[in-house]
């Protein structure tokens, strides 16, 4: 049976590459769905895409993968990376490891960006490295 990790995505993600491309770049949220199959089918891994603009979906999925037996899960919260206690009690509350994404540098942005909730309860950070980063996160993922 083939490992699943979960590729969990926020609020106004389903806006990337239209949304601010001088910070998030140019590239679809289905575009980089596309690029983690085509990795993860290298890794022999299997990837779930999902976004949500709503916060209780994605603290419903975190426990979801802890129910199904998921690897691992990377998690781009957008913005509710910096506010939700929320999603620090459900990675908390669950034993798979959880790999915090970003396109961007949170550190070279505004400073209420400067503090992550969901990098208090990851296993890693993978940032910065614009589409990148989801691939990266997931070869990590893979090695776990």
């Amino acid at each position: 049976m083939t490992d699943t990790i979960f590729v969990l995505n926020g609020p106004n993600l389903n806006l990337l590459g239209l949304r601010e491309p001088e910070i998030y770049g140019s590239t679809t949220l289905d575009e980089i769905a596309g690029m983690l199959e085509d990795r993860a089918r290298d890794l022999g891994v299997q990837v779930d895409v999902r976004q949500s603009n709503h916060e209780g979906h994605l603290v419903d999925w975190l426990h979801e993968a802890q129910a199904d037996g998921v690897k691992a899960v990377l998690l781009n919260a957008g913005a509710y990376t910096h506010t939700s206690i929320a999603l620090l009690d459900a990675i908390r509350s669950i034993t798979t490891p959880v790999i915090e994404v970003h396109l961007s540098d949170p550190a070279k942005r505004e400073s209420f960006r400067h503090h992550s909730f969901v990098g208090m309860g990851a296993v890693k950070c993978v940032q910065g490295l614009g589409a990148q980063s989801y691939i990266v996160a997931l070869e990590a993922a893979a090695a776990l």
